[in-house]
């Protein structure tokens, strides 16, 4: 007997491997995903804007990379102490202009450069269709800095709204970049500050709106369901971490490995488990860092390496041989 719902994933079209290209935005769910590629060699440009979670942020911020757009004094506010961006998380806050401004402008370079030249796929998590809308500027925030309330206005987004803005975003994209992939997921965190009724009308309208583009782009646009894999299919609250709103590291590594499988070639796959290999032999903790056999391990190590390497040119393990060689001249 069955005790829980498998869900029955479409096939995807395409394989994405480690020669490809990924910018990745959006919300804590995107983070996840994106960490996990970066860990397995995959060439990411993870969130140059910090997390995102309403869909028009994202949009401003993928038309801000796309255009090249360096901020300058003007785009940046002093509150408590500190210089902020409404478009940026509060990582990239900082207490002087130059500081703020340099953090901005090194990821919207590199993410620019991405976007311009070799970007592959696209993946944006969206996580509510709440937004803040600024009186003073009548613009929607990507993060409030914890300023007052009386501030901002806050709204729901409608379905037409994304689909009519989105529609002209990835025309733009398309322009550049006609073979990209777009993949769309929707954040399984709850917004509980919401209500819980409000959170599901707030992941119903993203919902519809992917549908939608999907229609509008088929070939382009797809669906990767991480929402409905923790609430159809893990759906019991040891899935989730102690706060019982975020997916468990549990959950996570389970949803990664769906979308393993979802999207990864075979040669893709053979290569993470390669890697996996060498990144575990290379976490172990001798006993003695000065031993000849530890030195003859880091060796044998440091061949495995550069055979991984002659196999796959593509793949970035420089940062892997310079530590095998640092090690081995201590």
């Amino acid at each position: 007997m069955e005790f829980r719902t498998i869900m029955d994933y479409p096939q995807a079209n395409f394989s994405m491997s480690h020669s490809d290209n990924f910018l990745l935005l959006g919300s804590c769910f995107a983070e996840n995903i994106g960490s996990m590629m970066i860990d397995n060699k995959f060439h990411c440009e993870l969130n140059p804007y910090g997390i995102l979670y309403n869909p028009f942020s994202i949009s401003r911020a993928l038309r801000e990379i796309i255009s090249g757009k360096q901020y300058t004094e003007k785009d940046l506010f002093f509150y408590r102490e500190c210089y902020h961006s409404y478009m940026h998380h509060g990582s990239f806050s900082a207490f002087t202009q130059d500081k703020c401004l340099t953090r901005v402008n090194e990821h919207l370079k590199r993410a620019h450069e991405l976007c311009s030249t070799s970007m592959n796929y696209l993946i944006i998590t969206f996580g509510t269709s709440w937004v803040y809308t600024l009186k003073e500027t009548n613009e929607v925030v990507s993060n409030c800095h914890k300023l007052p309330a009386a501030n901002f206005i806050r709204r729901l987004l409608t379905v037409n709204e994304i689909v009519a803005d989105y529609t002209s975003l990835i025309s733009k994209l398309l322009e550049s970049r006609p073979s990209l992939k777009i993949v769309f997921t929707v954040s399984p965190i709850r917004h509980i500050k919401d209500g819980l009724h409000a959170n599901q009308i707030s992941k119903s309208t993203l919902l519809l709106a992917i549908d939608m583009l999907q229609k509008v782009f088929p070939n382009i646009v797809f669906y990767f369901p991480a929402y409905e894999i923790l609430m159809d299919e893990l759906r019991d609250y040891r899935f989730y971490a102690d706060d019982m709103i975020h997916p468990s590291d549990m959950a996570i590594r389970y949803i990664w490995n769906t979308f393993a499988a979802f999207y990864f070639s075979k040669e893709t796959t053979k290569i993470m488990q390669e890697y996996g290999d060498i990144h575990k032999a290379l976490s172990h903790k001798p006993f003695r860092r000065d031993s000849e056999e530890y030195k003859r391990f880091l060796g044998q190590i440091v061949l495995k390496i550069k055979r991984l390497k002659e196999k796959y040119p593509y793949l970035d393990v420089e940062k892997e041989i310079e530590l095998c060689h640092i090690q081995l001249n201590q």
